[in-house]
C-alpha cells in the first residue's frame, strides 16, 4: 500500500473519530452541569434554612417539598367508584318477558317422575331444603285369626283356655 492510500483512508474516518469524542466530551459535560446543578440546589436551600440548630432538617424536607409538590398527582379522591357489575346490569338487555312466551306457549308436560327426579337432584343437600315427610306409624301385625278362633283352638288342643290356668 502506498502512503497516499493510507492518508486518504485516515482523512475519511478522521470525520468519525472526531464526531465519537466530541460525543464523549458532551456526556461529560452534560455530566459535571447535573452535579453542579444538584450543588446549587442544595445550596440554595441551605440559604433558606435559619440559624437556628434545631429542626434543621425537617426545614430540608419542608422545603424539598415545595419543590415536589408542584408536580400534580393523580388521586382518586373525589371520583365515584363504579361497580363493573351495576354498569353491566345497566347494559343488559332483559329477556324476562320473552323466556316467559317461550314456555307458557310450550303445551308439553314431562311426566310426573321425571319431574320429581328433576326437583329432588335441585334441591341441596342440607336438613333446611329437604320437604318435611310424616314419619309412619309402625302399624300392629294383624293376625289371620280372631280371638274366638284362638280360644276355640285352645280348647281343642289343650283342653282348656291357657289365660284360665294363669289366673
Amino acid at each position: 500500500m502506498s502512503v497516499s492510500l493510507v492518508r486518504r483512508g485516515l482523512d475519511l474516518l478522521s470525520d468519525d473519530v472526531k464526531s465519537f469524542t466530541e460525543d464523549k466530551n458532551r456526556k461529560r459535560k452534560k455530566a459535571k452541569s447535573k452535579s453542579t446543578a444538584e450543588e446549587n440546589k442544595e445550596k440554595r436551600i441551605m440559604d433558606q434554612i435559619s440559624s437556628n440548630k434545631q429542626g434543621v432538617t425537617r426545614q430540608i424536607r419542608r422545603l424539598r417539598g415545595q419543590h415536589c409538590s408542584a408536580k400534580p398527582r393523580a388521586t382518586i379522591k373525589d371520583k365515584k367508584m363504579k361497580s363493573a357489575v351495576d354498569e353491566f346490569r345497566k347494559r343488559q338487555k332483559s329477556y324476562l318477558k320473552q323466556n316467559l312466551r317461550y314456555f307458557v306457549g310450550k303445551k308439553i308436560n314431562g311426566s310426573q317422575s321425571d319431574t320429581a327426579k328433576i326437583q329432588a337432584q335441585n334441591r341441596g343437600r342440607q336438613s333446611r331444603n329437604k320437604p318435611n315427610t310424616v314419619s309412619k306409624k309402625p302399624k300392629k301385625p294383624k293376625s289371620v285369626f280372631t280371638e274366638e278362633e284362638f280360644e276355640q283352638f285352645q280348647k281343642e288342643y289343650f283342653g282348656r283356655t291357657v289365660e284360665e290356668d294363669g289366673q
